[in-house]
């Protein structure tokens, strides 16, 4: 009786661990996903405003890439702005997303990013930390790599 005990417990505490994560990637994790597509289709179209639109815009925002951490909204826009003139912008494009719960009003999400610049192709990865803030997702920290292409041996 005691190991039938035993393993109800385990599999009770596994579906209270596992339950809330299942609801949070059905729920806030498809918002997250629609807000990270919403960003892309604003780049794609040069509307650096609407890219940004999914950041918290707030001087405590923080931007990391390059082996440089920027902070707030207005400095990750101009370094977007002196990085990608709306006509060197290229089409944007994310996969290999996975986001997981923090909690009911944060969210960490990594994934990879794809740029088309005219035929020169720039691919990364990424890591956010997001929270619910005035009922809507943003982006609270940016974290973006470039990955270098493997050398030929």
């Amino acid at each position: 009786m005691r190991k039938r005990t035993t393993i109800f417990c385990q599999l009770l505490l596994a579906t209270l661990l596992v339950l809330p994560q299942a609801v949070f990637a059905q729920e806030s994790g498809g918002d997250i996903e629609k807000i990270l597509t919403r960003q892309s289709e604003a780049w794609n179209k040069g509307d650096i405003l609407g890219f940004m639109e999914t950041y918290w815009k707030d001087e405590r925002m923080t931007f990391s890439s390059g082996g440089e951490m920027r902070r707030g909204w207005q400095a990750t826009l101009d370094r977007y702005k002196s990085s990608y003139p709306k006509e060197k912008m290229g089409q944007l494009r994310f996969d290999q997303l996975e986001v997981i719960s923090l909690g009911t009003d944060s969210a960490f999400a990594t994934g990879d990013w794809h740029l088309d610049l005219n035929g020169e192709k720039k691919d990364g990865n990424f890591s956010l930390v997001l929270r619910k803030i005035g009922g809507a997702w943003k982006i609270v920290h940016d974290h973006s790599s470039v990955i270098q292409p493997k050398k030929e041996e």
